[in-house]
């Protein structure tokens, strides 16, 4: 029989008067991060957060290169989590849980940080939660603000872009995804292109404020459809011939300029018609009255339950062009907007560490035994029913 990710136990873990208190693992790609998470009735409360990044180690490469992230994880992961737990000020015994990245991602990342979350359950006998890193990400606003379920959620990352509905934790039905690349893959290889280094995402970005995208026309995808899929390969190679063009450093600005603006402009296409769509199959949610910033050092809930919640998270979400474009959108349909603090939009491990304490929380724990998994889509019916590529392989539905 195979092992339970999401097993349902007696009954459901009260917060209590301290909260539940999670140790997070995050290990599915190039960060080898742990951090320690209290969820109380006021949000949650990141106690610690610890993240090792491995950029220096792969820059050379150009990209992510699985055998020296994982060796990488296996040398960090024990000295990031004794750290984590010393930030905090509290031992094991404080700890209600620890939750661990079981997948997507590196199967060889992946499965360190799953390892030492087995490990630890059993040492301390802890409940062990398996978390998809994806609905770590879907949860990721919720460090910043107390966001009430449901919201729209546009997840858009390096190796992921999707439009859900979120409902809850493990209640997600995708609405859209990518049918090729991500966003964030695009950028990074069109960076690459254009000589930008790793990781091009950022250095993509600096360089396009001092662009003019104006005098490029690059390609717009899926404008037939009508659905909320994205398409970001025409624009990468597209983008990668002309960055062979590029004969100076404000050429190259401008090149970037107008990538970037073309990924936005995308994005939001396709977040306007689930908008509209979401609107449309929840009259029951009324107009926000505006965009939400970030919330003071004071915690504060995100509007009503009953209003229309937009949120975006990834590492894209970083992109400071992109999220003044989505914040704007949602002001116009009527959605109040919130993104995660700019520290977690990237791989960390206080999302994941609060989607456990989530779980916890419902009385879904994992059997001991679960295997990390290289795909594992939110909505997985969905994915398997209708997969965006039809041929699935031997590892399972993509997205």
């Amino acid at each position: 029989m195979d092992a339970d990710y999401s097993r349902a136990t007696d009954g459901a873990t009260e917060r209590g008067s301290d909260g539940l208190t999670v140790l997070g693992l995050e290990t599915s790609c190039d960060e080898t991060a742990a951090s320690v998470v209290r969820l109380t009735a006021a949000g949650a409360e990141v106690l610690s957060s610890v993240i090792h990044s491995q950029i220096d180690e792969h820059a050379a490469f150009g990209g992510v290169v699985p055998e020296i992230a994982a060796r990488s994880h296996v040398e960090m992961i024990d000295g990031v989590a004794r750290r984590a737990m010393a930030e905090a000020g509290i031992d094991y015994a404080a700890l209600d849980g620890v939750a661990a990245t079981a997948g997507p991602g590196l199967v060889g990342g992946v499965m360190v940080g799953l390892s030492y979350g087995k490990a630890v359950a059993l040492a301390r006998d802890l409940p062990l939660i398996a978390v998809n890193h994806l609905e770590g990400h879907a949860v990721s606003a919720r460090l910043g603000a107390e966001t009430s379920y449901p919201f729209l959620l546009l997840l858009v990352s390096g190796g992921h872009c999707q439009l859900l509905e979120v409902r809850g934790i493990g209640d997600m039905s995708r609405l859209g995804t990518t049918i090729d690349d991500a966003a964030g893959e695009a950028f990074d290889k069109i960076a690459k292109a254009m000589g930008l280094g790793y990781p091009g995402g950022p250095a993509l970005e600096k360089l396009a404020a001092s662009g003019d995208g104006s005098r490029f026309d690059l390609p717009r995808a899926l404008l037939g459809r009508k659905d909320c899929d994205f398409s970001f390969s025409g624009l990468k190679t597209a983008a990668s011939r002309l960055a062979q063009t590029c004969e100076s450093e404000q050429d190259k600005a401008d090149l970037a300029d107008a990538v970037q603006k073309a990924i936005a402009r995308q994005l939001a296409e396709r977040t306007e018609r689930a908008m509209t769509a979401y609107a449309e199959q929840h009259p029951e949610l009324e107009p926000a009255g505006g965009a939400l910033k970030q919330p003071s050092a004071a915690r504060e809930a995100v509007g009503p339950k009953n209003e229309r919640h937009f949120v975006v998270a990834g590492g894209v979400a970083a992109n400071k062009t992109i999220r003044r474009t989505l914040e704007d959108l949602a002001t116009k349909h009527g959605f109040s907007f919130l993104a995660p603090p700019m520290v977690y939009c990237t791989d960390n491990a206080a999302m994941i560490a609060l989607a456990g304490a989530e779980r916890l929380e419902k009385g879904l724990t994992s059997d001991i035994d679960v295997a990390a998994r290289p795909r594992w889509p939110l909505d997985e019916a969905r994915a398997n029913a209708d997969p965006v590529h039809k041929k699935t392989g031997r590892k399972g539905a993509k997205a």
